[in-house]
């Protein structure tokens, strides 16, 4: 009695930790934002991209699937590397800015080799904040207040 009461407590306080997930895939693109270290402007991996999938998508991180853990010598996740993503949603594309957290392999691509990539989001416009928080609020239905529209009479 005791221990099921203590495993619902435990549940429920496990759930509120961190922001529900949206299971949804979409392509994602992945680039590193460029180093700026003294003033001097470094990036290796500049101008070149990774295409993916996302996997999930809560609040405050993203899971994708990539089909590489590096570009050229810069690991996805390490290092506080900020990572530019842009999510090609039902509404529209959404940029943001990410950290990569961790990483693992997943054994269901036997063929291919397939990552799976957990980010925390450190930085969005407020633009894509909104149309973001929106989908994963209603997915990809269209709710909420309607822009207003601008009426021309005729005469």
């Amino acid at each position: 009695m005791i221990r099921s009461i203590v495993t619902k407590i435990t549940g429920l306080i496990a759930e509120r930790s961190h922001s529900p997930r949206r299971k949804f895939e979409a392509p994602i693109r992945i680039s590193f934002e460029p180093l700026n270290l003294a003033g001097i402007h470094i990036s290796s991996a500049e101008g070149i991209y990774m295409s993916g999938e996302t996997v999930d998508l809560s609040k405050t991180g993203i899971a994708f699937m990539a089909s590489a853990i590096r570009l050229k010598e810069n690991y996805l996740v390490g290092h506080e590397r900020v990572l530019n993503v842009e999510i090609d949603l039902p509404g529209g594309k959404v940029r943001m800015q990410v950290v990569g957290r961790r990483y693992e392999r997943d054994p269901g691509h036997m063929s291919t080799e397939k990552y799976l990539v957990g980010c925390e989001i450190v930085n969005m416009s407020k633009q894509d904040r909104d149309a973001y928080f929106q989908f994963l609020r209603y997915g990809g239905k269209r709710r909420g207040a309607t822009s207003p529209s601008l009426e021309l009479g005729g005469s």
